[in-house]
């Protein structure tokens, strides 16, 4: 394709992604860097785990996300009694008094799922996320004797961070398999809380969603578009190099002089981010680098998206694991303050 129809269709689609960010910042208040971080995955074309307490409006968000993208939309709860076959099909009993077998939330859109929302992952058993991570990875899924092909889904998962109990954690290789994860907490401005509690627009899901003008961008372009991007967005080899020591850094710290009090930093980390992992760290900087009008990738972009992009992807020792959140996060910001920027 001629370089100055791409550049065209560039500056269009990011148009288009600049309009979805402030239609859903319109109904979703405070929580414009989630809604950039959503912009990124979507078009970096990279699931999402969630994170953050309930009633922080993370289905809202999803809704109003789907309804500027298109496509469908289909949500499922863990529960600790969740099968596999639950997000396959479902059954019941008709008013003749006969079984009946219907699409389950993996295939009630067909081709057409945009977005498939689990939330509580955690509370659903092992084999679910088996099944689940395998429709991830390969977006098909055998059913009803037959192959269904899901080339435009993207799957968001929110994990239960407070209740332990009946829950399953999801192992390190699940994590990475993961994009990023994003949280997504409470506003701390005083005036906006105050509009989240008092003004009741705020209390419907439904009316919300539908303020978002729809059809914004094409998702079923999506994937062509995105690799596009990727082929477009270039990195430098000073850029790459430092892209590799942030990756040196996540696996042995201590070699970089990284300190976090209180801690051993030799013996902090079992396991560092994986090749997949800073993969998708560097897809999610070339679409922040394209978000900000670039033709390629700066160490901001980097900056910008590598906590959500590497923190969850790290296996701590089993002294530290428990306090993984904190750690993490001190230690991300503490490999980007500490390793030389070129």
């Amino acid at each position: 394709m001629d370089m100055e129809v791409i550049e065209h269709q560039l500056t269009d689609w990011r148009t288009q992604a600049l309009r979805l960010e402030n239609e859903v910042g319109k109904i979703i208040v405070g929580q414009q860097r989630a809604i950039r971080l959503i912009t990124i995955a979507i078009f970096a074309r990279g699931h999402v785990l969630l994170e953050g307490d309930v009633g922080v409006g993370k289905t809202t968000l999803l809704r109003a996300f789907t309804r500027g993208i298109g496509g469908g939309y289909e949500r499922i709860e863990g529960t600790v009694d969740l099968m596999p076959n639950d997000l396959v099909y479902h059954t019941y009993l008709g008013e003749d008094g006969r079984p009946h077998v219907d699409p389950g939330p993996l295939l009630r859109s067909g081709e057409n799922l945009s977005v498939f929302f689990f939330n509580e992952i955690n509370r659903a058993r092992p084999q679910v996320h088996a099944l689940l991570l395998r429709v991830m990875a390969e977006r098909s899924l055998a059913a009803f004797k037959r192959e269904h092909r899901l080339p435009h889904m993207l799957v968001f998962a929110d994990r239960n961070q407070l209740e332990k109990e009946e829950t399953f954690e999801i192992p390190s290789a699940a994590r990475d398999r993961f994009m990023m994860e994003i949280p997504i907490v409470a506003p701390s401005e005083r005036d906006i809380r105050r509009s989240l509690v008092f003004d009741t627009r705020y209390h419907d899901t439904d009316q919300l969603t539908e303020q978002v003008e729809p059809g914004l961008l094409a998702f079923d372009q999506l994937n062509v578009f995105g690799a596009r991007l990727q082929q477009h967005i270039q990195a430098s080899p000073v850029l790459e190099n430092y892209a590799m020591d942030l990756w040196e850094a996540t696996q042995t710290p201590a070699r970089f002089g990284i300190k976090i009090d209180g801690v051993d930093a030799s013996r902090l980390v079992h396991a560092g981010a994986s090749p997949r992992g800073m993969g998708m760290l560097l897809r999610a900087a070339r679409v922040h680098a394209w978000l900000m009008n670039r033709d390629h990738v700066l160490p901001d972009d980097i900056h910008a998206v590598f906590h959500e992009t590497v923190a969850h992807r790290l296996v701590f020792s089993s002294m530290y694991e428990m306090r993984r959140t904190a750690l993490a996060r001190e230690l991300m910001s503490s490999i980007l303050r500490t390793v030389a920027v070129p």
